[in-house]
């Protein structure tokens, strides 16, 4: 793990409409280094999901740049996947498991033998190799979901960013795919950029946890999670540096519900 590949760089988001603005973001600053697994974690509004649509060059901050690999995002990069916490939503309901997970692979132009290739070992990953010709709606919750893990995969991003993506899914469900996801970043060292509301998945699953303050948002708190590189959902949840970050982090993220940056400086010969 070498080297700098996301660097947001003091980031702020202003939403204008309807004769008024609100500030989402006021100054977020932090950066990923390659194969890094970082988590995020703010209370319920926090500007989460804007923070990913700004990485992602889904959204343009109104101040501050994001930088992948060097290059500034101005738009969706290509080395980059997303997955989404409504898999329902990102999944093509008239296309089959094969179909969803190779459309982004034939928007690649890549040879069918390759495509063919990348498919196999995606759904092979996420223990789905055998349901090609299924229909996401013929699926449960948590495989369709892993549905959509593997296209993100097979799509063979240098960064991965995941928004909440086992919000929806059952306790025993999520625990799986959560150890799915550590087992795959292991396997491939993708840097991966995880938001989650979830305290216990942050700790369980990420190398950092970034602690987001309430709306005006910036970084409250850069956790490093000292736990060992080999977790399980018994042993590791059930020691005690384990419970020594989760209660550090809620103690965080009850501290951010209240705090109040301070203004930005007023632009020169400004107002």
């Amino acid at each position: 793990m070498t080297g700098t590949l996301l660097d947001v760089r003091g980031v702020r988001k202003v939403y204008e409409g309807h004769g008024r603005s609100v500030e989402a973001i006021r100054d977020l600053t932090f950066t990923v280094a390659k194969g890094e697994m970082v988590c995020v974690v703010g209370p319920s509004g926090a500007g989460k999901t804007t923070l990913l649509k700004c990485i992602a060059g889904l959204l343009a901050p109104t101040s501050g740049e994001v930088v992948l690999e060097g290059e500034a995002v101005a738009g969706p990069p290509p080395g980059m996947a997303v997955v989404f916490q409504e898999y329902g939503r990102s999944l093509f309901p008239w296309m089959t498991v094969r179909g969803n997970v190779e459309l982004p692979l034939k928007q690649k132009k890549l040879p069918r033998a390759r495509r063919v290739e990348l498919l196999h070992q995606a759904l092979d990953a996420v223990g789905l190799g055998d349901v090609h010709g299924a229909y996401p709606w013929q699926l449960s919750g948590g495989m369709q979901q892993r549905v959509a893990i593997a296209r993100a995969i097979a799509y063979e991003p240098r960064i991965l960013l995941m928004d909440e993506p086992f919000a929806a899914v059952d306790a025993q469900t999520r625990a799986d795919l959560e150890d799915l996801v550590r087992s795959l970043w292991q396997g491939l060292g993708v840097t991966t950029l995880f938001v989650t509301h979830d305290i216990d998945e942050a700790v369980y699953l990420g190398q950092r946890v970034l602690v987001l303050s309430a709306a005006p948002t910036l970084v409250l708190d850069d956790v490093t999670v000292d736990l060992p590189a080999e977790r399980d959902q018994l042993s590791t949840r059930s020691s005690a540096r384990f419970a020594e970050l989760r209660g550090h982090l809620f103690a965080q993220i009850q501290r951010a519900k209240t705090y109040h940056p301070p203004d930005p400086p007023h632009p020169p010969g400004g107002n």
